[in-house]
């Protein structure tokens, strides 16, 4: 059996949203699609579900009704599901029924069809904290601790969730008040605000950016940097063949289909300043106007990137590239924090201004290139790990021989969907690279 064998439903069970009645839906669900994100704070799930109208008795004349009206389904009910593996390798997808924290919710229903016979809907899910979120504010002070010390608070006080935080550590402090927002919109806000520390990314400089997101193993806090800086999840890499039939053992790390969805915006990334821009600061602690050039040595330094140094193209007739002379002009003051001057007065400070620009700049270059990929399912596959992909030439000799060593290389997951049905088990993957070739070897 290989990773692309159809699917195993062991129970897909929805519970009433008071709780009374629950019924397993299994057999009605035809597709089922689980996604994670490194720019969403929460995972989701779509269920297709294809029913006929004889399905769950009626509360009041206990006639057999349809499964949307039966329970009803109204939006808050509770799902569990377990999907069984079909490789040793796969271990398949589980919110088991015993642990009430790990249910999925139905946040909506959509695209309902409903006929004299039969019914289809779609159920979005959504983590519980997806709905916590929505009913919790923070109006706290938070003074004088690393960054992601005020994750950690948020995530236990406001969440109220007992899932793993996984939190890279940061080399600033930050103070601030919660101001009464969501803390889904703080813990993002917080990201971009963060340096890691240097034990966390070995062989680099701090280059500020940060990511919130969930995943099957709990909550994220992670920099980009440290993300970067992983080792791939696959010890063999992914490959592109055109050979639809493999003998050899390697048909579950065959890429199926893949497109390059952008490589490299030069004119978007220039009207964004990510390779040099000039930044014009107010300081409110020490009343100063700070004006400079934020170039991309600044930002580049010794971080991490997933392949070459990138080479910047050179101004005709200069002997200067793009990222010696500002594309944009950046106004902003000084992100100080609040009620903690004496933070801030620290010469080890790593400086606000050199923060906010390296956080721009970090968003901006990872995404240079966008791959959209299917494989076979692959259930350890999680948003943030990182993978290694070969692609083969494209060329008229000896063609299928070789890999291209620019497009091969590592890859990190910024999304992916895991998609089971009674056809098949695929793996879609949104991966993204900020250049080009191998990673280099950091003493």
């Amino acid at each position: 059996m290989s990773a692309v064998s159809p699917s195993i439903y062991e129970y897909v069970v929805i519970e009433s949203a008071d709780g009374s009645r629950s019924i397993d839906i299994s057999a009605a669900c035809a597709t089922i699609q689980y996604f994670e994100d490194i720019y969403s704070p929460t995972i989701t799930a779509k269920l297709l579900i294809v029913n006929t109208g004889q399905s769950i008795k009626g509360k009041e004349d206990e006639q057999l009704q349809s499964l949307y009206n039966g329970l009803p389904i109204r939006g808050g009910e509770r799902v569990c599901l377990k999907i069984s593996g079909n490789t040793e390798s796969n271990p398949g997808l589980a919110f088991l029924k015993e642990d009430v924290g790990d249910y999925l919710y139905v946040s909506s229903i959509t695209n309902v069809i409903r006929t004299s016979t039969r019914e289809t809907f779609v159920l979005n899910l959504v983590s519980r904290e997806a709905l916590t979120n929505e009913t919790s504010r923070v109006g706290k002070k938070f003074i004088g601790l690393p960054v992601e010390k005020h994750v950690e608070n948020i995530v236990k006080d406001y969440l109220h969730t007992e899932k793993q935080l996984i939190a890279d550590k940061t080399e600033n402090q930050y103070s601030f008040i919660g101001n009464l927002k969501k803390p889904f919109s703080l813990l993002t806000w917080l990201a971009s605000k963060s340096v890691p520390a240097s034990d966390d990314t070995p062989g680099t400089d701090a280059t500020a950016g940060y990511c919130f997101f969930e995943t099957r193993s709990g909550f994220n806090f992670k920099s980009i940097d440290s993300m970067i800086s992983s080792k791939p999840v696959n010890e063999e890499p992914y490959f592109y063949t055109e050979v639809v039939e493999m003998r050899d053992g390697t048909e579950d790390r065959r890429i199926i289909k893949y497109s390059t969805s952008e490589n490299q915006d030069l004119v978007g990334k220039l009207r964004k300043g990510t390779y040099c821009s000039y930044r014009m600061f107010f300081d409110p602690l020490h009343l100063t106007f700070i004006q400079k050039n934020f170039t991309s040595d600044d930002y580049l330094g010794k971080a991490r990137t997933t392949g070459e140094r990138p080479v910047l193209p050179k101004i005709e007739g200069s002997d200067k590239d793009i990222g010696d002379l500002p594309s944009r002009i950046v106004t902003a003051v000084v992100d100080r924090g609040t009620f903690d001057p004496e933070v801030s007065k620290k010469e080890n400070d790593l400086s606000p201004m050199k923060t906010q620009s390296q956080a721009m700049m970090r968003y901006n270059v990872i995404n240079t290139q966008t791959l959209s990929m299917m494989v076979p399912s692959n259930t350890n596959l999680q948003a943030g790990n990182v993978i290694n992909c070969e692609f083969p030439y494209t060329t008229v000799k000896e063609a299928g021989t070789g890999t291209d060593p620019l497009q091969s290389g590592l890859y990190m997951i910024r999304g992916l969907c895991h998609h089971f049905s009674t056809d098949g088990s695929y793996t879609s993957l949104e991966l993204i690279k900020d250049t080009f070739g191998e990673q280099e070897k950091l003493s």
